[in-house]
């Protein structure tokens, strides 16, 4: 959709006052240059003038309008004369008896193509025949001149114009206003304000759960905080230093174990060889582990020198010790598409300013290399005195294990089944038991309480033997059956003699010394490998970390101005000293100065140069200067200006104000979003530039403000249907309903009216209408309305069964709608004359003067004269 950028600038001048400082080419350009400063616009390739003069002043400002045909643009320069009043010599006298206006005298100068004339004679603003308004009254002038200022209006008009003969015409009008009441526009303002600003708030769970992982992030950024260069490749060169000395460690441990599992058989209880070649092998294993800590210690400190290394000093002293950094190549060009990317998506995700802000403060908290000297405090956890080169024995007793005693006591039962002599076979099982606890607590010698992890299977043995014996005396089972059973018990007694030194190995602290071992040593390799990782990118990781503090710093600080805009005028913080405007009402915040605007244009310095502010309701309902009679020094408007628009509104005009729609708010906070997305695209390239330094960030802070004061003159000039410059293609802007909670029914019945004299208000007196041409299809009509309610009109119109008009224009901007009639002036009416040296203060004037143009005063002729 075309922007009124793209159409071009409507600039306003008012010469009916304050022309005559407007007498030279440098006067001309200062004014138009103050009157866009105000606007934030620049100087416009094509600038559209909108003059608002009087019959009589087309030939009283001959000089002005000669100096707007020669104006210098890149362009083309286009001229619209808004002529209000009637011609001289319209009135007679005091009682009323008037003769018509029989002619417009038109300066040559304004036949040039591109400049036409409108004149509306007689604003009609009166609701009944009891009303005597002026003819140009200023607060039906002010709505016309609005609806003017539309680019695509403006052009409309201009275009309509040139096709009728002398480009002059008499229009008739029917409008239709859709805004918000001001203080729902202000609520609204101020809510979008406060929600584009956000809080500073924790993240939920699951968003740090999101943000640690980054799985939020674009690819460039993904790959710098996962690291995957140094997560995907080894961090040991194979047969260096670092993986030789690793080698040696694990080869250590592997012995160890190996050592340990001999201990744990029936071997390792019955030969004290097995315990001492354990130990011997896990003292080698503390002393490789102990080098491998030396050298992890090594590659954390650095070099020593207290200076920050380069990249290439770091990488050649890792490669010294056995180690691979992989190669960066590429990782730092696309940092600033990445995070230009990852700010596109959180705002368009409708996130606030400060958690952005938090996003990427976290990013940077990721990103950042952690330093060597921060993982050095890691290695206590690896120390010597954390992993005991001794073996430790606990306080409590050794382990007996699980069903020991049971099997104890029946091995000891079948062994003791004999009678008589043979009956002494029967304390061979508890031998055995006894046998284990001794050999144990040699083995075990300073393990705990040897003599206490005996006495259970002991027991139970002798116990079991005793029954045994009793149980042979009452049975009398045979010799064989006996012996079989002796043989059965001393199976049973050896396997559980053997579970019980096992269990007695397991509950020896040495046992674990190598799994502790084999811990450490996968600690550290795995701090090394972080050490490897962190030195990974380090430069274009540190810039990425720099870039996205600066980031976070910009759009906090635009957060802030945000929510210092969203304060009700009465309770900003006032400027000590400062020198500023009056203080506006408390129901004009909006049509106040914003905190985010300089000082530069507040307040104008002249009167004429800005007819827009009268426009605009900042200066009362008078169009004249401020110490001229019937200015605002004499007539005080109210308090609060937008309240003038509710007051004496013309019959030409509906206005129509909602209660806010329920997008109203998120459509204003998008806005916002877009204005900050514009101001931030130049950074991007400082960041890619490597320049994201405190300049940039502060003109970027700057760009912001003054999109934000765009965005609010917007709001206040063209109401919050029209998007605004900056909004961005891709977003599909609510309707009226849903925006204004208005009805779109209204400007479709108003846009499809039929084309009939009675559907306007014709803006011409009675004695003027004699002049307008009775051609009814003379005329040309212009149908318009805001281009955000197209939808909603087109839907109405099939719904309705009504028939689509033809060549309807939607504008780009505005907040109206209605139909526009161009009736051309009776041929001969307009009389163009040329222009002479001689000015009207010399006396000479072109309505009652002979010497002006060489004739005698046209007004003298009688109806049906030839003119």
């Amino acid at each position: 959709m075309k922007t009124s950028e793209d159409l071009g600038t409507v600039i306003q001048l008012d010469l009916r006052s304050g022309a005559a400082e407007l007498d030279t080419a440098k006067a001309l350009r200062a004014g138009v240059a103050r009157q866009l400063g105000r606007a934030g616009l620049p100087e416009p390739d094509d600038p559209l003038f909108l003059v608002v003069d009087t019959p009589a002043g087309l030939t009283d400002h001959q000089r002005q309008y000669e100096l707007l045909t020669a104006y210098r643009a890149v362009g083309e320069v286009r001229i619209l004369v808004l002529l209000v009043g009637s011609a001289p010599g319209s009135y007679a006298g005091e009682d009323e008896a008037f003769q018509p206006d029989r002619r417009l005298v038109r300066p040559a100068v304004l036949r040039a193509s591109g400049t036409a004339l409108l004149w509306a004679g007689d604003l009609r603003s009166a609701r009944t025949a009891l009303e005597q308004p002026e003819p140009d009254a200023p607060e039906a002038l002010a709505v016309l001149v609005d609806v003017l200022s539309v680019p695509d209006v403006y052009l409309k008009v201009l275009d309509g114009l040139g096709a009728l003969p002398d480009a002059v015409a008499a229009p008739g009008v029917r409008l239709l206003e859709q805004d918000l009441p001001l203080e729902v526009r202000d609520r609204a303002w101020r809510d979008a304000l406060l929600r584009f600003a956000g809080e500073d708030t924790e993240l939920a769970p699951d968003l740090l759960v999101t943000a640690s992982s980054g799985a939020d992030l674009p690819e460039p950024l993904r790959s710098l905080v996962a690291g995957r260069g140094g997560r995907d490749q080894r961090h040991r060169e194979p047969g260096g230093v670092a993986d030789s000395t690793y080698a040696a460690c694990a080869g250590a441990l592997d012995y160890a174990e190996d050592a340990l599992a001999g201990l744990r058989s029936l071997p390792g209880l019955l030969w004290a060889s097995r315990r001492q070649a354990f130990e011997t092998d896990l003292d080698q294993a503390h002393q490789a582990l102990g080098e491998y800590r030396d050298l992890v210690g090594t590659a954390l400190r650095g070099g020593g020198s207290g200076t920050a290394p380069s990249a290439a000093e770091t990488a050649a002293r890792l490669g010294a010790l056995g180690l691979r950094v992989p190669s960066a190549e590429g990782m730092g060009e696309r940092i600033g598409e990445g995070l230009r990317e990852f700010a596109g998506k959180l705002l368009g995700q409708g996130l606030a300013l400060r958690s952005v802000a938090q996003r990427f403060t976290g990013l940077a908290g990721r990103v950042e290399p952690v330093p060597g000297s921060a993982l050095v405090r890691k290695l206590a956890e690896h120390s010597t005195e954390a992993v005991s080169r001794r073996p430790a024995v606990g306080n409590g007793p050794v382990a007996t294990g699980r069903g020991a005693l049971p099997a104890a006591a029946v091995a000891g039962l079948l062994g003791a089944l004999w009678r008589g002599p043979l009956a002494v076979l029967a304390i061979a099982v508890p031998l055995v038991f006894v046998a284990v606890a001794l050999l144990g607590a040699s083995r075990l010698r300073g393990a705990g309480r040897p003599a206490r992890w005996g006495w259970g299977p002991r027991a139970a043995a002798l116990g079991g033997a005793a029954a045994g014996v009793a149980v042979a005396y009452a049975v009398g089972p045979p010799l064989w059956l006996s012996a079989v059973g002796l043989l059965v018990g001393l199976g049973v007694a050896v396997e559980t003699a053997r579970r019980l030194w096992r269990a007695a190995i397991d509950s020896w602290a040495a046992f674990h010394a190598t799994a502790a071992l084999r811990k450490a040593l996968a600690g550290l390799d795995a701090l090394l490998a972080e050490a490897v990782r962190e030195h990974w990118a380090v430069e274009e990781r540190l810039h990425c970390a720099d870039a996205a503090r600066s980031v976070a710093g910009m759009l906090r600080a635009t957060a802030a101005a945000a929510a210092a805009e969203a304060v009700p005028e009465p309770e900003r913080p006032t400027v000590t000293g400062a020198l500023g405007p009056e203080p506006l009402d408390a129901d004009d915040w909006l049509a106040s100065t914003s905190v985010l605007e300089t000082d530069a244009f507040a307040v104008p310095d002249d009167g004429d140069s800005d007819w827009a502010s009268a426009y605009a309701w900042q200066d009362g309902a008078s169009w004249s200067e401020p110490g001229e009679p019937g200015g605002q020094g004499e007539s005080a408007g109210p308090a609060d200006p937008w309240a003038d628009r509710t007051a004496g509104v013309p019959r030409w005009l509906d206005r129509e104000n909602g209660e806010g729609g329920p997008e109203l708010v998120a459509v204003l906070a998008g806005d916002l979003t877009d204005a900050a997305m514009v101001a931030m695209e130049p950074y991007w390239g400082a960041v890619e530039r490597g320049q994201a330094g405190a300049l940039a960030v502060r003109r970027t802070e700057e760009r912001v403000r003054d999109l934000l004061s765009t965005a609010r003159r917007h709001l206040q000039h063209n109401g919050v249907l029209a998007p605004p410059p900056f909004a961005a293609d891709h977003r599909t802007r609510a309707g009226s309903a849903n925006l204004l909670g208005t009805d779109p029914r209204r400007v479709a019945d108003l846009v499809g009216m039929e084309a009939d004299r009675q559907a306007v208000v014709q803006l011409s007196s009675p004695e003027q209408g004699t002049l307008l041409s009775r051609d009814p299809a003379a005329a040309v009509w212009i149908r318009f309305a805001p281009e955000a309610v197209r939808d909603e009109v087109e839907k109405t119109w099939r719904t309705t069964g009504c028939v689509p008009p033809e060549q309807t224009l939607w504008t780009s901007s505005g907040r109206y709608a209605g139909l526009v009639r161009l009736t051309p002036l009776r041929m001969g009416v307009v009389d163009t004359v040329r222009s002479r040296q001689n000015s009207p203060a010399d006396g000479l004037h072109p309505y009652d003067s002979e010497d002006a143009y060489g004739r005698e005063n046209a007004y003298d002729r009688e109806d049906g004269d030839s003119w």
